[in-house]
């Protein structure tokens, strides 16, 4: 071969003189391409639901993700092209492809130690951004260097797949299309098969394990590396083995179901007195059954007051827009005896499900898997010919993780809500960050919600970060709500209803409007809930200087 044959293949003399085994055929190199753009978007996914239950599944912790994912990518891409020139030998990109592979297999396991980590280092070190920091910071650590490795897999193909400069726009193009194809495949495979069927921690592991194949088939095609592929595939095996083992929540002991869903992480906890869900590991409950009855001491009960502000009163018509595991339908049923119906629409069917399997839903409440806004502009119709009968209450409490999502959150949305409501009904939101500070999540609420009811009010949940709002178009519920709390017959419900009634608040409008064209709320969350927790870090800072790291860690 003359020395315009060498560089017309890509190849240097010494991988020339070596067995390019199973890459003979190009149908290798584009199948490499093809799962290696699979793989990128299979752990992208994978860490959007591995960050979730830390810190949150919003816009603001995708885009650190995606940004990171970027970077990585485009390191990634420099260096492979780079290096593709200096030394095109296909060893060393299976080499990389097979250490991508262990790293993306170990993440499971190693990549919760270090967001517990990195969590428990910012602690005494930041004072606000808490989450954007952590969150950005457990991103670099953990998918930085796989995806760099990955990043690597598409110039160095183009290097080793192009012949001429006749035919490389046919042969670049075929790598993209085989490129694209895979990550069409790993968007949606991760989302609708794997996570809800096993769980991410086996998604991880099903697409390094691709890797590893790929890599592994390389080598013993080509007879070499025996060391090396044994190693990787030894790690792999004891990554398989450990990382199903740790949970999210791995410090809990108790926890009588930890699964996911499409939608959301799922915890739930148990004891004798209550049963209680949660979608975050960090931040609070979703769901509560108080095993002996009465009330929770959430804001379910403060949402009592709604059924006694509409014209329905007891024998109201409920609708409950996210219905989690039934709490609020449970309480108006035990509480309000002459209830007339109460149903519900939850987006997430595992939610219900467990409802059923641990929270005693009744099997008579009905519960519709849908979209909240989706299933009220979808009753529009039958609303209008006079096929079904408008609510008495709607209860809007539709927050994901710790944000609301925006289009729920808009003037469009409450307009919605107020034409599915009869003209003395009541609308109670749950306003799940309460702060003082102004221009907060809560006041923009506040502000939409009052630019479709004339009548809002407003009273923070005692012992919780929780703000009820009850709104209507009708004068006379603040009367009617009166009357009926002192016929009360229930002493602890007449008692907190007294309470609601001497602190409600009239709501007044700062002109701060969403809209489905304008809705910042997870900025506007992220800013509140960046408040509420540097107040508790102080706490841990206090720990921090009177025992250390050890006192961290007890805490």
């Amino acid at each position: 071969m003359d020395n315009m044959d060498k560089k017309d293949t890509g190849l240097s003399a010494p991988a020339e003189t070596r067995s390019k085994g199973i890459l003979n055929s190009k149908i290798y190199l584009y199948l490499t391409e093809f799962f290696s753009g699979m793989s990128v978007m299979a752990v992208e996914l994978g860490a959007s639901r591995l960050l979730a239950p830390y810190f949150s599944s919003s816009q603001i912790v995708w885009t650190i993700i995606i940004g990171t994912i970027m970077i990585a990518m485009a390191l990634g891409n420099y260096y492979g092209g780079k290096n593709a020139d200096k030394d095109p030998d296909p060893d060393k990109l299976y080499k990389r492809v097979l250490f991508s592979a262990v790293w993306i297999a170990a993440i499971p396991f190693v990549g919760k130690l270090v967001i517990a980590l990195v969590s428990a280092l910012l602690v005494v070190t930041i004072s606000t951004n808490f989450l954007i920091w952590a969150a950005f910071l457990a991103c670099m650590i953990i998918f930085v260097y796989p995806l760099f490795l990955l990043g690597t897999v598409t110039p160095s193909l183009v290097k080793y797949t192009t012949d001429s400069l006749e035919d490389n726009g046919k042969t670049v193009g075929t790598l993209g299309a085989f490129n694209t194809v895979g990550s069409i495949i790993g968007t949606f495979a991760p989302t609708f098969i794997t996570i809800p069927a096993v769980g991410t921690s086996v998604t991880f592991l099903i697409f390094s394990g691709i890797l590893l194949v790929l890599g592994l088939i390389y080598f013993i095609s080509c007879g070499r590396c025996r060391v090396r592929m044994a190693v990787c595939t030894v790690l792999f095996v004891i990554c398989c083995a450990v990382s199903t083992s740790l949970g999210f929540a791995f410090w809990e002991k108790s926890l009588a179901y930890e699964g996911e869903s499409v939608y959301n992480y799922l915890q739930v906890k148990e004891d004798d007195r209550q049963v209680a869900l949660s979608t975050n590991v960090l931040f609070g409950i979703q769901s509560v059954y108080m095993k002996q009855g009465g009330l929770s001491g959430l804001y379910y009960d403060t949402a009592l007051a709604a059924p006694l502000m509409s014209g329905g009163g007891e024998s109201s018509d409920i609708l409950i827009l996210g219905m989690g595991t039934g709490t609020y339908a449970k309480e108006c049923r035990e509480f309000f005896p002459e209830l007339g119906s109460a149903e519900g629409v939850e987006i997430d069917e595992k939610i219900t499900d467990l409802a059923h399997e641990y929270f005693e839903l009744d099997s008579d409440i009905k519960v519709t898997t849908y979209d909240g806004r989706a299933y009220l502009q979808g009753l529009q119709k039958q609303i209008k010919s006079g096929e079904l009968e408008k609510y008495d209450v709607i209860m809007v409490d539709a927050y994901q993780d710790i944000t609301i999502p925006f289009q729920m959150s808009s003037v469009e949305f409450f307009e919605l809500v107020r034409s599915s409501l009869k003209p003395d009904g009541v609308m109670v939101v749950n306003m799940n960050m309460h702060s003082d500070q102004p221009g907060s999540i809560n006041d923009y609420l506040g502000d939409t919600i009052s630019s479709v009811f004339s009548q809002v009010f407003t009273i923070p949940v005692r012992h919780t970060t929780n703000r009820e709002l009850f709104a209507s178009n009708d004068q006379d519920m603040l009367d009617r709500f009166k009357s009926r709390s002192d016929s009360l017959d229930d002493p602890d419900l007449k008692n907190l209803m007294e309470y609601i009634f001497d602190n409600l608040e009239e709501y007044e409008s700062k002109g701060n409007i969403l809209t489905d064209d304008k809705a910042p709320v997870e900025l506007l969350g992220m800013k509140v809930i960046d408040g509420l927790i540097s107040e508790e870090l102080e706490y841990y800072r206090r720990v921090y200087r009177e025992k250390g790291i050890r006192g961290i860690l007890d805490a």
